[in-house]
Order: C-alpha cells, then structure tokens, then sequence
C-alpha cells in the first residue's frame, strides 16, 4: 500500500526528511507546506531533483487537513508553531509524525498530546538514536533483566555550536524553542537514556549561557539524578564543548556496565567479559548539526507507517515524549530556584 506524506516545515531537518521518504518504500512526498510561500516553492524543486516527483505547494495545515490524498503530516517546523499546525490536522483525525521537542514546554506538549489522544490519531515523535542497532541491542539486553539491578548512571552531551548557529532569529530563544541546549540538543539523549534506565524521581540542577554564546537560553546544564528505581546519577549537556563530542550514556549494573555512544553499545562484564555491538557512526555534535545518516528517519518513516496498517502505537508516543519533557521542566525549574525538585510526567 502507497502512502502519502505531507511536510510541514522546509527548514534545517527538512531535507533529511526528504531523503528519507525518498528511500523508503511505498511513501510518496505528496505535499509541502512553510511559512513563507517561496521557501515551499523552492522546497518543491530540491524535492523534484531528489525524487522524480514535484510535492504539491500548500497554503498552511488547514490544507494539508482537507485533502483527503494525504494519509499523514511530518512536521519539522519551530516548537513555538505546533500547537497551531496540530490542532487542523487533529480536527480532521490526520495522523502525525512530529519532530522533537513535542513543544516548548511541559504544559504545551502535554496540550498537544491529549489534543491528539482525544482525536484518537497516532502521534509518534521523532526520537531516532531509538533507532540505532547498539540502542536496540542495549534495550534488549536492558530489558532482559541479565545485568540485575541498576545502580549509577551517567548521561554525557559534550556538543559544540557556533554562534552563527544562534544567529537564527529565535533559535535557542523560549519563545520560539523554549529553551537551549537541553530542549533542542540533549533531548534525543534524555529520551534514549530514560528509556533504558526508567524514570527520575528527583533532580537538583544548574544551568548557564556560558561567554561562547549570545543567547537567551541556556548552553550548559548539570544535573544530579535520582532515580525510581533507586539508583542514582547525573546528566551534563553542553553546545560550548568545542570541538564537540559524541554523547554518551553510561550504565552501572550489579553484572556489567553498559557504554553508548557513537552508535555503539560496549558491555563490560564483571566477571571480565567484553561485548560490543553496532557501528561507529556521527551524531551531529560538532559545528555541523546536519552531520549524521538520514537512515534512522527512514526507520522512523517505516515504524511510523507500519503502525498506520496495523493500529500499533508508534516506537515513541507523544505521551511517552513526555517524560523527556518532565524532565527537563524539572531541571531547568531546579536551576531557577536553586533546590531539588521532583520529576512529575503527566
């Protein structure tokens, strides 16, 4: 069965989109949609040239809502825009693949989720260091129970950006991103690393815009975790660590400890063992964000259509994005008030 895309929002990671709808099979880029008319235009022509097939130009998400031909809406645009694109595309039971964050804050991601819940749509969040092989195999083995308890965990995002970058007007702004390095960057790691350790229950946290930005929000968070479980932690993300570095999320189990970054997953066993799995590959931490393969969003596009013919939920709901989302309020909430606060996901 052919599917039917349109792609809401032509900027920065709309072309690894592009790309990935272009190598997957049985999806088409029917239609395009940006804030400005000559931006979609163009958009149209680079799709042309990468596909064979020029996307129809359309005016904004009421549009993509109406047409009847279009079986899904990928939107990539700023978070400050979601809540105005879903609500047309809700009301017309249009499923919709969203890129991260879910929205600017906890408040309006958890708006937007029951938005779509209550319409009873799929709304599956592109989180896709989910799809790399080594973070499959870690949640495998996680899941599997064979490390025994968890007991310390760190979560590293050594990035770096230029100033240029936050030239953007708007980017690393709480009015168009809602916030900096945690919300728009550290994200993906958060997410991945939740999903292997659990939920947090507690953090006491600081953040800061160091001399090598000038911008609103933050570009270094610390953060001390601790878990449900029981264990505890920290996390550091950063976009001022030149040159930049992979990310990396480290697990201390009773049996082994479990290292994952770069696309690969080490286990080092306590009884002297040493396991790796998956292939090195970049992230997009150093100074050009773009840098990495578009063929996780092509997992993503294909997890994403698969649970369109089935009536499976997505790899990664809206309502689990969330708990990247509780997160992150609570961190940033912490390092406002200069105390420790709970982690509360809706």
């Amino acid at each position: 069965m052919n599917r039917v895309a349109a792609l809401i929002g032509t900027g920065m990671v709309a072309r690894t989109h592009l790309l990935a709808i272009r190598d997957t099979p049985g999806l088409t880029l029917g239609a395009v949609v940006a804030r400005h008319y000559d931006s979609a235009e163009r958009f149209a022509d680079l799709a042309e040239a990468e596909t064979g097939h020029r996307p129809e130009v359309m005016d904004d998400a009421h549009d993509v809502a109406a047409a009847h031909r279009i079986d899904f809406a990928i939107v990539v645009t700023p978070p400050d825009a979601r809540l105005g694109i879903i609500r047309p595309l809700a009301a017309a039971t249009k499923p919709v693949l969203l890129e991260k964050p879910v929205a600017r804050d906890l408040e309006e991601a958890t708006e937007l989720v029951e938005l779509c819940e209550k319409a009873n749509i799929p709304l599956g969040i592109v989180f896709q260091t989910r799809m790399r092989a080594a973070s499959r195999k870690a949640a495998e083995m996680v899941a599997s129970g064979e490390f025994g308890p968890l007991g310390l965990v760190e979560i590293s995002v050594p990035w770096w950006r230029e100033q240029k970058y936050y030239d953007e007007p708007g980017r690393g702004s709480y009015a168009r991103d809602g916030g900096g390095v945690l919300i728009s960057q550290a994200i993906h790691t958060i997410d991945l690393a939740l999903s292997l350790t659990g939920p947090v229950s507690e953090v006491t946290a600081m953040t800061a815009t160091t001399r090598f930005h000038s911008m609103e929000a933050e570009d270094v968070a610390a953060a001390g975790l601790t878990f449900e479980n029981g264990a505890v932690g920290w996390l550091t993300a950063s976009t001022a660590s030149y040159p930049g570095g992979p990310e990396m999320i480290t697990l201390h189990f009773d049996r082994a400890t479990l290292r994952l970054g770069e696309g690969v997953l080490r286990v080092s066993w306590r009884d002297g063992r040493e396991d790796t799995f998956g292939a090195a590959a970049t992230t997009g931490g150093g100074a050009d964000p773009m840098a990495f393969t578009h063929d996780w969003h092509k997992d993503i596009l294909a997890d994403f259509l698969d649970c369109l013919d089935t009536g499976r939920p997505p790899l990664v709901t809206g309502r689990e994005a969330l708990k990247a989302h509780a997160l992150i309020d609570a961190i940033v909430t912490s390092a406002r008030r200069g105390h420790a606060m709970p982690v509360e996901t809706p």
